[in-house]
């Protein structure tokens, strides 16, 4: 089963979340449900945690702005494993700046193009972000909620 890991960004200030809504045609003109944390997936042997600030990185352009964190644990989401932390921080969504895939399109064209693996970062509030994120990741912000309605984050 592959894995990923990535990182649900709660602004301390408002407790607004960061999530990204992934590039390419196949996500254009997809908004409620298509929206993810930023992650990306691992092989054995590597640290989940250390992926997760790598595909930060590369899914925004900018290092993991440090603040305090705690892991909300797995969940299966489109027949792989996903490992998310929390973390508090402030970040510049405007900033964002993706690596890039390339994909045949149109299909069957012959042509390659070259398409941004994340077009936009956005702050949410956390009803809003329900309506947004994939359904396998609702469970980090449940997590993330429940944290934070105990003191616990």
């Amino acid at each position: 089963m592959k894995r990923s890991a990535g990182v649900l960004l709660r602004r301390p200030a408002d407790g607004h979340v960061l999530i990204v809504h992934p590039g390419g045609p196949f996500w254009a003109r997809k908004d409620a449900g298509a929206w993810s944390i930023p992650k990306g997936e691992y092989d054995d042997g590597e640290d989940p945690h250390a992926v997760a600030g790598r595909e930060f990185a590369e899914e925004l352009g900018s290092a993991l702005p440090d603040g305090p964190e705690f892991e909300l644990g797995q969940a299966k989401q489109s027949g792989k494993s996903v490992v998310a932390f929390a973390r508090g921080a402030d970040f510049d969504a405007s900033t964002c700046v993706s690596n890039t895939f390339e994909l045949e399109w149109p299909p069957r064209s012959g042509r390659m193009q070259s398409f941004p693996e994340v077009d936009r970062a956005e702050w949410f509030d956390t009803d809003t972000a329900r309506t947004k994120l994939v359904k396998g990741q609702l469970i980090f912000l449940d997590r993330l909620l429940q944290r934070l309605a105990i003191g616990e984050a």
